[in-house]
C-alpha cells in the first residue's frame, strides 16, 4: 500500500483543463485541448492516468500501446510538486498494467537538456539509443530516444541493466 498522499486514477475528460495547466507549465510545445481529449478517449491504444491530491491534479502520464511496445507520449508534474515522487509513482503504476498487456519494451523522447527527467527514466532502466535532431522545433532542441526492456517485478528486484539499475 502506498504511503504517498496522492492517489492515481484514470484520466477523464473533466481533467483536461488541469492537465493543460501542467502541459503549459512544463513544455515549450504543449498539447492542445483537442489533442488531449482525443488521447484520453482512445482507450483501445492509449492509457492516461493522473495523480490527484485533495481534488487537484498534480501529475499525469499518457502512454500509447503498439503491439508489444509502450510509448510514453507525455508525463508532467504540477509546478511545486517536482521531486516529490509524483512522476515516479505514475510510472510505477503503469508497469504492471503494461506487463499485463504483454508489453516487452518501452520508449520515449526527452529533451537533451532535461537531465532531471533523464535521471528518472534511467532509474526505470531506460537507456539512450539515438537522437532526434530538432525534435522540439519551437526551441530548436534535440531529443534523446530512450528504450527500456520491461521485466516482471520479481525479476526486477535482482536483475540489473548495463548501468547497474533495475531492468523494468
Amino acid at each position: 500500500m502506498s504511503t504517498r498522499p496522492w492517489r492515481i486514477r484514470g484520466a477523464q475528460r473533466r481533467d483536461v483543463p488541469e492537465i493543460l495547466v501542467i502541459e503549459r507549465q512544463q513544455f515549450p510545445e504543449p498539447w492542445t485541448r483537442g489533442m488531449l481529449l482525443e488521447e484520453i478517449t482512445n482507450e483501445q491504444t492509449r492509457r492516461y492516468t493522473v495523480a490527484e491530491l485533495d481534488g487537484t491534479i498534480i501529475g499525469y502520464l499518457g502512454v500509447m500501446f503498439v503491439m508489444d511496445e509502450l510509448h510514453i507520449n507525455t508525463i508532467g508534474t504540477l509546478s511545486g510538486y517536482e521531486g516529490r515522487g509524483v512522476a515516479t509513482s505514475l510510472l510505477e503504476e503503469m508497469w504492471p498494467v503494461a506487463l499485463a498487456r504483454g508489453v516487452a519494451r518501452a520508449s520515449l523522447e526527452v529533451a537533451v537538456s532535461n537531465t532531471r527527467a533523464q535521471s528518472l527514466y534511467y532509474r526505470f532502466g531506460f537507456v539512450p539509443v539515438g537522437v532526434r535532431k530538432n525534435y522540439y522545433q519551437k526551441i530548436k532542441e534535440d531529443a534523446l530516444v530512450l528504450w527500456a526492456a520491461l521485466t516482471p517485478p520479481d525479476s526486477a528486484a535482482t536483475d540489473t541493466d548495463q548501468n547497474g539499475g533495475p531492468t523494468l
